[in-house]
This record gives structure tokens, C-alpha cells and sequence, in this order.
């Protein structure tokens, strides 16, 4: 009997034992299951960040693309490609949108047309005795390749011009102080550069603009004066007339400037350093005043590569290298002002 009773406590013991392992190993496999599970969803968060902001770059890029590849309101472009003259909103030329200071629109008709044409560029042709300014200057800002241009900046002896978009990291905001601190001029670009959100209403603009030019304000102590707009004044997929807009800016007392010669960093064409160089070099050759669009992203490595070598290029050829200030001539896709400050 005694034999049975201990045979019957060591078969139960047994079984405790063999549902404690289970359990022991159930658990395992749930906090196992829960540490994957948390690690794959972080990963995925970080993936799904990195993707949007690779869409937005993406959406930049065509925007940039279709300026300087022909679309109906594009202009001088990065290779040499002809602007042509802007249209409202609604798809109509309107002439008097079109006066780009300093930029020849291509036309269709000839007569008064091309005379007119070739006065607006007349203004802004080299002249004799007179030294051309070149003002660099570089959106999306700041990234990882920041601090590497501001390097070579101080390097070259050269100031440039810096519009901004809005980030909070720790690196970001030393790199709105130092671009402040060693001279450069900040303008506001949009805080979070995205297109359809933006551009989607003038409030969502002047709401996206008054965020960034707050935290500017607040990181760097200076309050940014000019800015430009994400895609130019002649972008192609605002939902507003961009009339709208410079008419905000206008009542706000704010310079905004697009450019006049492009590097061709934005467009889906991969250049090489040397090329983006002689790019820009053909083109500030044609203007007294060249307001030179290039970026500053994580993805435009070749930009920083040819920073150098441009500059050096650019001094030699007894070219003033500026900074954006209240004296900069205004180069504008549409003229701010032919936007009546009144609301229709």
C-alpha cells in the first residue's frame, strides 16, 4: 500500500514538473513573441519615417524636374533649358505675371512680344565695368551634409544663403545657430515641406510659415525676413492660385526669391559633380545678378562635392559671391509687385 502511495506522489510530482516546464515554456514564448513583435513594429516605424521623407524629396524632385524640363510655367533650368513665359492658374498667359526680373521667357510670337522680352532680361545683362554678383543658395535644409557645406563656406572665404525647413533634433538646431553664427542668411522654406498640405489652403500656408518663423526666431535669435517658396512662386501643384500667397508674404513685409540659374541637383538626372559645376558656370555668365538654387539634403552628396571646385571656379572669374540681404535684387518667377495686396 505504501509502495502504491509513493508511486502515485512521484507520478504527481512528475506531472507538476512537466506542467511547470510547460508553463516556463509558454511564457518564454510569449515574452519571446512580444520582444520580436516590439522590435518589428519599431523597425517599421523607422522605415515608414525614413519612406516619408523619401517621398517628399521624391515629390520635390519631380516638382524641380518638370520646372526645368519645359512645363508650362518652368525657367531657366540647370542644362541650359529655355524658360518659358509662366501662366495663371487656370492655364491663360498672363503677361504680367511673366516679367521675370532678369530671366528671358521664351515666346511663341514675335513683334512686340520679343521686344518686351528682351527688355526684362536687359535689366539684368552683365555690364561693362560692373561686377556680377552671385548669390548660392540651398533648400531643404538642414541635413547631414550641412555641416560639410558650411566647412567648405568658411574654407572659401564665402557667405550663402540657406532656406530652411523645420526639424527639432538636437543637430538640426545647431546647425540653424551656426549657419546664423558664422554670417549666413536663414529663409524660411516651410517647416514641413510638404506639398499638399501647404499648399492646400492659404491658411495651412500661413500656418506652416508662422511655425517655422517662430521656432527660427526661438532657436537663433534672429527672425528670417526672406523666404521661397517650396517649388518656386511657379510651381505646379498648388491648389491656389500662387498669387495667394505672395500676397500673404506681401502683407507680412516678407521678400520672397526664386532663382534664375539652377545647379540641376533637383532634377532626376544624375549629374556629376562636374557637371553641376559648369551648369551653374555657363549660366551666371548671362546675368549681372544670379541667384544660383542648389540643396542641401542627406541625398545630395554630389552638391557638396562640387561646392568647392564651384566657388573656386566662380572667384576666378572676378564673380562677388553674397549672401541674400535687403540690397538683393529680387528675383522672382512672378513679380510680387504685379500681386495686388487686396483680396479679391
Amino acid at each position: 500500500m505504501k509502495e502504491k502511495s509513493s508511486a502515485s506522489m512521484k507520478q504527481q510530482r512528475l506531472r507538476q514538473k512537466r506542467i511547470k516546464r510547460i508553463k516556463t515554456t509558454v511564457l518564454a514564448g510569449i515574452g519571446t513573441w512580444m520582444m520580436v513583435s516590439m522590435v518589428v513594429c519599431v523597425a517599421l516605424v523607422v522605415q515608414l519615417f525614413h519612406l516619408s521623407n523619401r517621398i517628399d524629396e521624391l515629390e520635390a524632385n519631380i516638382i524641380s524636374a518638370q520646372q526645368l524640363s519645359g512645363g508650362t510655367q518652368s525657367y531657366q533650368g540647370a542644362a541650359g533649358d529655355s524658360g518659358r513665359r509662366p501662366q495663371s492658374m487656370d492655364g491663360s498667359s498672363n503677361k504680367e505675371e511673366s516679367q521675370v526680373n532678369g530671366i528671358l521667357p521664351e515666346t511663341d510670337t514675335a513683334g512686340a512680344d520679343e521686344t518686351e522680352s528682351a527688355g526684362e532680361l536687359e535689366e539684368n545683362l552683365p555690364k561693362e565695368g560692373v561686377r556680377q554678383k552671385v548669390y548660392l543658395t540651398f533648400d531643404d535644409g538642414p541635413s547631414e551634409n550641412t555641416a560639410r557645406i558650411l566647412d567648405i563656406l568658411e574654407e572659401k572665404g564665402v557667405k550663402a544663403t540657406f532656406f530652411v525647413t523645420g526639424r527639432e533634433d538636437e543637430l538640426a538646431r545647431e546647425m540653424y545657430q551656426q549657419i546664423v553664427e558664422e554670417g549666413h542668411t536663414m529663409g524660411i522654406h516651410s517647416y514641413t515641406h510638404q506639398y499638399s498640405v501647404i499648399y492646400d489652403s492659404l491658411e495651412a500656408y500661413a500656418d506652416d510659415f508662422n511655425q517655422l518663423r517662430t521656432y527660427l526666431t526661438e532657436v537663433t535669435g534672429v527672425e528670417p525676413s526672406i523666404a521661397r517658396f517650396p517649388g518656386g512662386s511657379s510651381n505646379q501643384v498648388s491648389n491656389l492660385d500662387m498669387r495667394e500667397f505672395i500676397r500673404f508674404l506681401n502683407q507680412e513685409g516678407v521678400n520672397y526669391y526664386d532663382w534664375n540659374v539652377a545647379s540641376g541637383d533637383a532634377t532626376s538626372q544624375a549629374y556629376t559633380p562636374d557637371e553641376l559645376v559648369e551648369n551653374v558656370i555657363r549660366d551666371v555668365k548671362k546675368y549681372d545678378t544670379s541667384i544660383v538654387l542648389m540643396h542641401d539634403s542627406a541625398t545630395k552628396g554630389t552638391t557638396v562635392e562640387a561646392l568647392g571646385p564651384m566657388i573656386d571656379q566662380l572667384l576666378a572669374m572676378d564673380m562677388e559671391l553674397l549672401p541674400i540681404d535687403e540690397n538683393t535684387k529680387l528675383i522672382q518667377h512672378i513679380s510680387a509687385d504685379s500681386v495686388d495686396n487686396v483680396s479679391e
